[in-house]
């Protein structure tokens, strides 16, 4: 009996090893570029709306000058293009006044390697992020693994009270 429970034993662990040894097993993926976008928490000139890879910021015009917090998660090269549309308000600039990281797990090179493109139109005015990878790890809501973006918004002087604007900004995966 105790030989025979000696064997079955033996057989349950020499039979496994021989079946993995004979069936090898090769796993491939991908994944999925990913660009999302957000305002951060602090930010008070405005209605944010959105999610996933675009974010729309209702302004108001009773303030002059706007900065929006732009929080930026990727796992790939990214462009961010930002839109700015108004039937009664004008800019005097739309551009970006500050880059940084918000935590260790932002990609290091990433802050000096933002490039930022205008196209100067003054009655419908858009702004091109790009850059590369940001996040080294962590979700889409972690609060150390995005870039921030500050968009600087100017009004111009003439701008009539109580006016709405609309910035939009949408993220890609750079190809």
């Amino acid at each position: 009996m105790i030989r025979d429970i000696f064997t079955l034993v033996a057989v349950l662990l020499i039979l496994p090893a021989s079946i993995e040894a004979q069936s090898p097993v090769t796993m491939r993926g991908t994944v999925s570029e990913t660009v999302t976008l957000s305002v951060a928490p602090n930010f008070q000139h405005g209605f944010v709306s959105g999610g996933g890879n675009t974010v729309r910021v209702t302004l108001s015009s009773d303030d002059a000058v706007i900065r929006v917090p732009l929080l930026v998660r990727s796992n790939s090269s990214f462009k961010i293009s930002a839109a700015f549309e108004s039937s009664t308000i004008e800019l005097s600039q739309l551009s970006v006044s500050e880059v940084q990281a918000t935590g260790a797990l932002v990609s290091p090179q990433v802050v000096n390697s933002i490039e930022v493109r205008s196209d100067g139109n003054v009655s419908r005015p858009s702004l091109v992020v790009s850059g590369p990878r940001v996040s080294l790890g962590g979700m889409l809501e972690s609060p150390n693994n995005a870039l921030q973006i500050t968009v600087l918004i100017r009004l111009s002087p003439q701008t009539p009270p109580g006016s709405l604007a609309y910035l939009t900004f949408v993220g890609s995966p750079l190809r």
